[in-house]
């Protein structure tokens, strides 16, 4: 046993050298007896499956390769390996489903031994060139078919099919109303009341711009409550992000209404929740010049959030979900905020949108009453609004 367990390091020690110097035939030889013995380590399978390789012995190399992946399925030099006989194949479609796997685990090293930095490298511009290839495929196709615009949410699964971004789903952070649809932005014009808003806003920004001039009333968007668990927001009490509040909580903030009649008038055209202790929810969202508000997501689904827009420099811009969309003065942008979504004033000057919440129109009465309930419920312990 013991002449037996010498001879075969010797060979593998033999199969490492051949390995180092090209000499893929020898090492294959040496590993082959190795991996006979019955007794062989999943690396030295994966040192087999390499001297195959190099012998352009795919049958061997994979048979090997399997082995190790049965015993590691995320070993990332097998991974690779594997996704580098399937593209001299030709098979694309096989070496991008092993190459990703093995980039999604190197993602995870720390450090990355041996050549796999090298093999790392070439797997991902082989996966680049799939994609270009795929790519190119797909457009022929749709020109033969006469599509010459590919539909927004095609585009954007195909984005997603290639790994060019993630999936965007509703994540609120206090409560999922099921079966919604998963759909970041909504068109003004499914809301008939929004163009009697929009066509107001010279008309609300005159009263605004009398409100920023004193700064009465504006406090930090977000703030820290001694009864809540901070979350860490990089604008924590913070005045760069701002809030001249209107409806706080259910409450109507009487001082701040009274300088702002026809805002306070013209929200009562839209749908905004009642609940007690919570809604109506309104504000004017003040983002100071140069400022950033990071990628986060809202209470709820069971609600949209409405801006409209009534000071906006250039450069401002806000992303939900994968869309990123310029802020246009006077235009309505209405999306669900348990999306992830982020702000960005890239100017000089202050930005100042009207905000406020509207039911989902996807939600019946009935659900609204029960929801309103329930709402009401839990805040009857009298306990303050999570709404940070």
């Amino acid at each position: 046993m013991q002449l037996q367990r010498q001879s075969l390091e010797a060979e593998a020690q033999r199969g490492i050298g051949a390995l180092h110097r090209g000499d893929f035939a020898v090492a294959r030889e040496a590993f082959a007896a190795v991996t006979a013995s019955g007794t062989a380590s999943p690396q030295a399978w994966l040192l087999y499956a390499q001297a195959c390789d190099g012998c352009d012995d795919r049958a061997n190399a994979q048979a090997a390769l399997d082995r190790v992946l049965a015993a590691d399925k995320a070993n990332p030099f097998a991974l690779l390996i594997k996704g580098d006989i399937f593209a001299r194949e030709g098979d694309d479609r096989a070496a991008v489903s092993f190459y990703r796997l093995a980039i999604r685990r190197c993602a995870q090293l720390q450090e990355l031994p041996g050549d796999l930095p090298q093999r790392l490298e070439r797997a991902e511009a082989a996966v680049t060139a799939a994609e270009q290839k795929f790519r190119a495929t797909l457009d022929h196709a749709l020109a033969q078919q006469g599509i010459g615009e590919v539909p927004p949410r095609f585009a954007e699964g195909l984005r997603i099919a290639a790994g060019e971004q993630p999936v965007y789903l509703q994540q609120p952070t206090s409560f999922y109303f099921p079966g919604l649809p998963q759909q970041a932005w909504y068109a003004a014009h499914q809301f008939p009341w929004i163009a009697e808003l929009e066509a107001a806003v010279p008309a609300m920004r005159a009263e605004i711009e009398s409100v920023l001039a004193d700064e009465q009333g504006l406090e930090p968007y977000v703030q820290e409550q001694s009864e809540r668990a901070s979350r860490g927001h990089s604008l924590l009490n913070d005045v760069r992000w701002s809030a001249f509040h209107l409806w706080k909580d259910g409450v109507r903030l009487a001082e701040n209404a009274r300088r702002c009649p026809l805002i306070m008038r013209l929200l009562e055209l839209a749908p905004i929740p009642r609940i007690k202790r919570r809604s109506p929810m309104a504000l004017i969202s003040i983002l100071r010049r140069g400022t950033h508000i990071p990628p986060h997501t809202g209470l709820l689904n069971t609600r949209l959030v409405c801006h409209i827009p009534l000071i906006v420099p250039p450069g401002c811009r806000l992303r939900v979900g994968c869309e990123t969309r310029d802020v246009v003065e006077g235009q309505a942008m209405i999306f669900d905020d348990s999306i992830e979504h982020e702000a960005w004033n890239d100017s000089d000057h202050v930005r100042a949108v009207l905000l406020f919440e509207i039911w989902r129109p996807e939600i019946s009465e009935a659900e609204r009453v029960a929801l309103t309930a329930m709402f009401e419920a839990v805040t009857g312990y009298d306990l303050p609004s999570d709404e940070n």
